[in-house]
């Protein structure tokens, strides 16, 4: 993980890894024609945003549980994280977050909820960063694309109740909590392994995520349930 940028540059930090992911960005986004005094309206709802994000990334990597723990276990494995790895910064409207293994980890500042949004998605990006370290990961190979995703939304956190219920308006059983949990981690897998270039439909994603499922489910490390 080699992400360069520091926390204390601020939301104008010109360092390396921070114009990667800006060009990165940039490319999805599209080249701007926005007038100048919504440029500076959205300039400084950036920095309140910038800022938010990082006091809340901040306090989770003190104080969050899960996120410590992350952060425990990919010192063990190798593969260190640092605040300077972790980077906050705006992002398209489908993404809250991302994992490079050359940048680092992304937090998208203007997609959050709030706090909890924001360890799930940094929880999630971290358990990718663990199993880019355990593994030989190739990303145009659709099963390992899968594998990681059907972990990552499975001990996030971010295919619980309250997040299924009043952010996604998905309708809990309580008598069958564990099969919503299950479609909801197959769903959220999906969803992110057809977003591969290398994937040509939904159906293939469905079929990679279906065919490496119920290993990957169980395969809690390096928790030992799921969270």
């Amino acid at each position: 993980m080699d992400s360069s940028s520091t926390s204390e540059a601020g939301p104008s930090q010109s360092s390396t890894s921070f114009e990667r992911w800006r060009s990165a960005f940039a490319a999805i986004a599209g080249p701007s024609s926005t007038p100048e005094s919504e440029e500076d309206r959205m300039r400084l709802q950036d920095e309140k945003d910038y800022n938010k994000c990082e006091k809340w990334k901040m306090d989770l990597m003190r104080k969050s549980p899960m996120i410590t723990f992350m952060l425990k276990q990919l010192d063990l494995a190798g593969c260190s994280f640092s605040p300077s790895n972790i980077q906050c910064y705006a992002c398209p409207p489908t993404t809250s977050g991302g994992f490079s293994s050359e940048l680092g980890i992304l937090l998208c500042q203007n997609q959050l909820f709030g706090k909890k949004h924001l360890e799930d998605t940094l929880a999630h990006e971290m358990i990718h960063a663990f199993d880019h370290c355990r593994f030989k990961m190739d990303p145009e190979n659709l099963r390992h694309h899968a594998c990681t995703e059907i972990r990552a939304a499975s001990l996030s956190g971010e295919c619980n109740w309250a997040r299924e219920f009043f952010y996604r308006g998905h309708y809990w059983n309580r008598a069958t909590v564990g099969k919503h949990h299950q479609e909801c981690v197959k769903r959220r897998a999906a969803t992110s392994v057809s977003s591969n270039p290398a994937c040509p439909s939904r159906a293939e994603a469905d079929k990679a995520v279906n065919e490496v499922f119920e290993s990957c489910f169980k395969d809690t490390r390096p928790f030992d349930e799921i969270y």
